[in-house]
């Protein structure tokens, strides 16, 4: 009897042991860990329906297929404490590599580096990561305004093509931009499309406004309504949502879009999008972990690196010539003969500049030590002492319809 007893105690456990072996713990979004590989957290503020964060996402979920580690994302995380509460928990998830996509987040990505010193956080577009001065914690951003550029081009080509309709709204040529906040970012973002679009289109002026948030669909359509109504001949956007495109599709107005194609929304005016792919640096944070390489405190990606790119131009919507001029530019940019923010091309109240004194040489890593070399054999040296931009003036021809934000 006691050896039948044994026996089937026997039976029992090893019926238990793979039914207990199933149950352990997972990833946040119900994927179960796995054994043996890295895992990467990514801190998003908001989710698939914002393109800044589908941007982010759908490189960063690429990258950790591709580089063999496990990607652990947190979706719609404010830009607040709760930040920093999901940074640690995914540092006690046993993430060595912690990202997140938003300005806003880095204060509280800085706090979790400083609490959890093995392992490495990365606040993408943030500015203080130099300064904090921790091996564990460091700033990312790419040469986007090179990208805007780029496709301000396409907006001036196809500017005068409705110039030379006699379908202008007005006298001259106006473009309109939906912006998120008054940050230098977005200052070098229209700044740099409206100068990509001078340079084909040179008697082009624009509206901006501002929304005060980065994702706010009403507010970005509601923006680009106002901007159509102003007499704007055509659209674009630092700002994340389908509002802008949606109204333009409407309206029957070009839109230039942000962080990705929106010709399935916006088939008859859709021209084409700048981005960045994320891609090019996820790919080398998680190497240098997987390697215990130190990390760059700034890193900064460019066109050559593969980082800053443009989608597919929508060629039933452009003008003719764009492709050819767009590739034109490109090559001038790669090769030093164009630069974007080239002092002969722009003014401030109808002064050239030939020295650049920053608003704010308090805020982030913004080093008084650079003042004399940021403005510069002619032009100003965008994201080339920081990876976030710190263009901050406000040109001729770019009229602001409010600075609320």
């Amino acid at each position: 009897m006691k050896k039948k007893l044994i026996a089937l105690m026997l039976c029992l456990a090893m019926v238990m042991i793979p039914v207990l072996a199933s149950c352990g713990g997972g990833s946040d979004d119900g994927g179960s860990s796995e054994e043996g590989k890295m895992k990467v957290g990514l801190i998003c503020l908001h989710d698939e329906n914002s393109t800044y964060d589908l941007n982010f996402l759908s490189a960063f979920e690429e990258s950790c297929e591709k580089m063999g580690v496990e990607a652990v994302i947190k979706k719609n995380v404010p830009e607040g404490q709760e930040c920093y509460d999901e940074a640690m928990n995914l540092a006690d998830e046993g993430c060595s590599l912690i990202i997140s996509d938003s300005f806003g987040h880095q204060d509280y990505m800085l706090q979790a580096a400083k609490e959890a010193p093995e392992v490495q956080f990365v606040s993408c577009t943030g500015t203080n990561a130099a300064s904090a001065g921790l091996d564990n914690y460091h700033n990312a951003f790419a040469a986007i305004y090179e990208g805007r550029y780029l496709a301000g081009v396409a907006a001036g080509m196809k500017l005068n093509e409705i110039k030379e309709a006699g379908k202008l709204k007005g006298a001259a040529p106006k473009m309109g931009y939906v912006g998120a906040f008054t940050y230098a970012e977005v200052v070098s973002g229209y700044t740099s499309f409206y100068l990509g679009a001078k340079s084909v289109c040179p008697d082009v002026t624009m509206d901006v406004t501002f929304t005060g948030s980065w994702y706010d669909e009403t507010a970005e359509k509601e923006g680009a309504n106002k901007l159509i109504q102003g007499g704007c001949d055509l659209i674009s956007q630092h700002a994340d949502s389908m509002g802008a495109p949606t109204a333009c599709e409407e309206a029957g107005i070009p839109d230039v879009s942000y962080n990705g194609s929106t010709k399935s929304a916006a088939p008859n005016t859709y021209i084409i999008s700048s981005r960045i792919n994320w891609s090019p640096f996820y790919e080398y944070a998680i190497a240098a972990v997987q390697n215990g390489e130190a990390m760059e405190p700034d890193w900064t990606g460019t066109i050559e690196t593969g980082s800053v790119e443009l989608t597919e131009l929508n060629e039933d919507v452009a003008a003719e010539g764009t492709q050819a001029k767009i590739d034109e530019v490109k090559a001038g940019l790669n090769d030093g003969s164009i630069h974007v923010f080239d002092t002969g091309m722009w003014t401030v109240d109808g002064a050239a500049m030939d020295k650049y004194v920053p608003a704010d040489t308090t805020y982030g890593d913004f080093d008084p030590a650079n003042e004399d070399k940021i403005l510069a054999d002619g032009y100003f040296h965008e994201s080339e002492f920081r990876s976030a931009p710190y263009f901050d003036l406000n040109i001729d021809g770019i009229n602001l319809l409010d600075t609320a934000f």
